[in-house]
């Protein structure tokens, strides 16, 4: 076996086990490259077993090798590098704003002046670490995104060209060529998968790494789920989502991959209808923030379970994410309207606000999907005391509305914590429960960690009695960088266990059944 000097990687012998047992845990971890055919797989893989293989800590380092994506287990289908891309580290800040496309729009120099580093500081640690500089990241990034596109949909290559982030037709082609030594044509006319062929509606698979609290997730969703603007069964999430410059609006919806639930397919379901090519990329970026897709559940369980108090909590349900919301904005208006009320009370608010200020689709496109939240722009000046809002609610709301407009507070991916929550309680009305609980739920930060919050102090202690936040923030930093995942498991053991739409749909069935007799 050829030695590997990248530092982050695992353990060769972790690797090789990994490797030979198909372990899914390290799916985006690292990929196996085989010298002889020059081509990477993932860990996964089902290909035959080779003896001369290399380890790469990342796609980007084999496609700067020299090696090619295997056409068997698809490395596109990988779960992200999470633990590189959560956190306040730069490497980390650096890979989520490459994430988000910001190399499309700047250069090298402006990615550096973002995470405060020298430019030539960001690309040695990139090399170091990732095994490829911050272009050849962006680079493999879209190719490989292209890749799915042109296995798993049939959209023309033209659009798939703009849905990965090339500017020309021309230039996606000589840069597939070159790296994959096969034109796109030539992938697109091998078999696709799962393919929408109404030419306004398409299926993508999201590939997590496992274990993953499906079920959960969509149960913390449902209880907080908008009328018109999301519906939340037993077994998906869907949203209506805002069209580009004056196009129509479209919807998505998220299922289990069919195969996840017998354990071979480790993916959820996207469908998308009516979206723009040129925004596949932001969609499926958002969807997996917002399902905590790219989790490592073990470096997260290997931080908190040394706690006695969280131990069980991971034991029960190591699958458990962070369920983050669509859009930055929306989850900072839900999370003023949940300052000292019940979740209930906080959804019907912003239900409220939804159906009288948000836009009014002409023609819904599927039931229960029928408004556009708010933008900044129409809540700067609304008038919220007429939905039964306090004065002083309306006002932090349109405070913030207007802060975002002004950039006061953003929701940029590279900021730290520590900035983050220090801008936003900079703000009239914004304390830290509410700063960290927007971390928490708009950006996904992995240690956002709301102290203040009731529930947490006495769930913590799990005997009714109740800890102070400054107890809490103490106890905590033993759960440091991945507190917010603590956060859930608490949270998550304190409410009630929840009962799904079909099984209270065959309690109220059997207790008719009941009466009747």
């Amino acid at each position: 076996m050829i030695s590997d000097p990248v530092t982050a990687l695992p353990d060769a012998h972790v690797c090789e086990q990994a490797r030979l047992s198909r372990d899914p845990r390290f799916d985006g971890v690292f990929f196996t490259a085989v010298h002889s055919t020059r081509i990477y797989c993932r860990p996964v893989c089902p290909a035959p077993w080779a003896k001369r293989v290399r380890y790469y800590v990342t796609a980007a380092a084999a496609e700067a090798d020299g090696y090619r994506p295997c056409l068997r287990c698809r490395p596109e289908l990988s779960p992200a590098d999470g633990a590189w891309r959560r956190g306040d580290a730069v490497l980390a800040r650096a890979l989520k704003l490459i994430d988000q496309g910001f190399l499309d729009e700047h250069p090298l120099s402006a990615l550096a002046d973002r995470v405060n580093v020298g430019e030539r500081q960001l690309r040695r640690l990139f090399v170091e670490r990732v095994g490829a500089p911050p272009i050849a990241v962006q680079g493999t990034r879209r190719l490989l995104f292209a890749k799915q596109l042109l296995t798993e949909t049939a959209l023309p290559i033209t659009e798939v060209a703009l849905a990965s982030g090339f500017g020309s037709v021309r230039r996606f082609n000589a840069s597939f060529q070159a790296a994959y030594r096969m034109a796109p044509r030539d992938l697109r006319k091998r078999p696709v998968g799962e393919v929408r062929q109404d030419g306004e509606s398409l299926v993508l698979r999201l590939g997590y790494r496992p274990p993953y609290d499906f079920p959960a997730m969509l149960d913390f969703l449902r209880g907080r789920a908008l009328p018109g603007v999301e519906v939340v069964d037993a077994d998906s999430y869907a949203r209506v989502i805002a069209g580009e410059r004056g196009t129509p609006p479209g919807w998505l919806r998220v299922s289990a991959w069919p195969d996840a639930r017998a354990g071979t397919e480790h993916a959820l379901r996207l469908e998308l209808h009516a979206a723009q090519a040129s925004r596949l990329l932001d969609i499926v970026g958002r969807l997996r923030r917002m399902f905590d897709l790219d989790a490592d559940p073990d470096a997260i369980g290997a931080a908190l379970s040394p706690d006695p108090r969280l131990a069980p909590l991971l034991r029960q349900r190591p699958g458990l994410r962070i369920p983050s919301g669509w859009d930055g904005f929306e989850i900072a208006v839900r999370a003023i309207l949940g300052q000292q009320v019940s979740v209930a009370a906080a959804r019907t608010f912003a239900a409220r606000i939804a159906q009288r200020f948000g836009e009014t689709l002409p023609t819904p496109s599927t039931p229960g999907l029928e408004h556009l939240f708010p933008t900044p722009q129409v809540l700067a000046d609304a008038d919220l005391t007429q939905i039964g809002l306090t004065r002083a609610r309306a006002d932090t709301v349109r405070t913030v509305a207007r802060a975002v407009l002004e950039g006061t507070v953003d929701f940029r991916v590279d900021r730290t914590l520590e900035d983050f929550v220090a801008r936003w309680t900079a703000l009239p009305g914004i304390g830290p429960w509410t700063a960290h609980y927007i971390a928490l739920r708009a950006m996904g930060h992995p240690d956002a960690f709301p102290a203040d919050d009731l529930v947490l102090q006495k769930a913590l202690p799990g005997d009714g009695s109740r800890m102070s936040a400054a107890a809490l923030t103490a106890h905590a930093e033993r759960w440091r960088p991945w507190r917010a995942y603590a956060v859930l498991h608490l949270w998550r053991d304190s409410m009630p266990v929840p009962i799904a739409p079909r099984e209270r749909a065959a309690a109220q069935g059997a207790r008719k059944r009941r009466e009747a007799a």
